[in-house]
């Protein structure tokens, strides 16, 4: 009796802390629109089926491979059976069985490449070529191209025109990794290709801790200016929300270039992550991003512990926190926290207005 007795009184403890310290949404709670585009999704591979994909040994050998696979839904095994291409036939069937999400920007992503134009495979991480993503995703009609196309390769004009040319709504780059430099000058004719054929740059921008290596000072956000200043359209992900560049936080940096660029946006993936939600606030009533926001998710991710509504027990009520976590299609779990949240539905909309990609049917 007096264990029930002890145990009673700690629960009412802690739902009296909750109600004491409860401080709701970050903004008013939003209804979520249907049909939403996901414009930041990742697809991988190991080379199976022809793909030509691949990925570094050191990453092989890390405790981080198995778990990545888990989280696209396979397993090495699976892939070597099926093909790298099942990955996309499980993205485009949990789309189709979304409530809310219609679409999704399948990524590619290209390896670094040296100063004279040649492949470094040495030190790349993972390579998922153009090739593959942009022919595979032709299949499915709720699928578009994301190219990734390097400033530093040989072709790199070239690769910007297949893409352009075979569907690619936008080119991304993952600087820490990719070993890119976005303030470089000699990229200059890279920039006026993609405003040109008018390719939105969606580039990482602050800190990396995915991989097993990373240059973070490549990803400060002041680095953008030069693309911006060429009429390069520019996404900045995740809202910077990770790091610090010369003692000031990443995302202020972000949010201070606002007002100079009209053609500097952002997406708000990960910022629902354990070690990101801290920001939310921030971005969520910030008026610099009045209409600069768009809704991504960094798909496998959503699929991980660290996105869990779970960790929201102050600004969620307890149905809404048990509805979520029961909910079953990390797309419509994704978009039913954030409106939750506060994410306004401007932010859900904007993704296919700015790439320009109608709703199906």
């Amino acid at each position: 009796m007096t264990v029930l007795l002890l145990f009673i009184g700690l629960l009412a403890g802690l739902a009296l802390l909750r109600l004491v310290l409860f401080r709701g949404p970050f903004a008013s709670p939003q209804e979520p629109p249907r049909g939403i585009l996901d414009m930041h999704c990742h697809t991988a591979g190991i080379g199976e089926g022809d793909s030509g994909a691949w990925i570094s040994d050191e990453l092989r050998r890390s405790w981080k491979f198995p778990l990545y696979l888990k989280i696209f839904g396979t397993s090495e095994a699976k892939l070597k059976e099926r093909g790298d291409e099942s990955l996309l036939e499980t993205i485009s069937r949990s789309i189709t069985e979304s409530e809310f999400v219609g679409g999704a920007v399948i990524l590619a992503m290209d390896a670094p490449y040296n100063r004279d134009g040649t492949l470094n495979r040495a030190a790349g991480e993972v390579c998922v070529p153009n090739r593959f993503v942009g022919e595979s995703v032709a299949a499915y009609s709720n699928l578009y191209f994301g190219a990734s196309v390097h400033p530093d390769r040989g072709d790199a004009l070239e690769e910007l025109e297949w893409s352009k040319a075979n569907g690619a709504v936008l080119v991304k780059w993952l600087p820490n990794i990719q070993d890119i430099d976005p303030a470089d000058e000699r990229y200059d004719a890279y920039y006026d290709r993609l405003a040109a054929l008018d390719l939105p740059l969606l580039t990482h921008v602050g800190d990396e801790d995915s991989f097993s290596k990373s240059n973070d000072a490549l990803a400060d956000p002041k680095r953008l200016r030069r693309p911006l200043e060429r009429g390069v359209r520019v996404i900045a992900a995740h809202v910077a929300s990770s790091g610090e560049s010369e003692g000031q936080e990443n995302v202020e940096r972000l949010l201070e270039m606002m007002p100079e660029f009209p053609n500097l946006f952002a997406d708000l993936s990960t910022l629902t992550q354990y070690n990101r939600k801290r920001y939310l606030r921030t971005v969520l009533t910030d008026p610099r991003l009045e209409g600069r926001l768009m809704y991504g998710t960094d798909y496998p991710l959503t699929n991980t512990p660290m996105v869990t509504p779970l960790q929201y027990s102050l600004n969620l009520r307890l149905g809404d926190m048990w509805s979520l976590w029961r909910e079953k299609n990390s797309w419509d779990r994704d978009v039913r926290l954030k409106a939750a949240l506060g994410v306004k539905q401007d932010v859900f909309t904007l993704s296919r207005d700015f790439l320009k990609i109608g709703e199906q049917g």
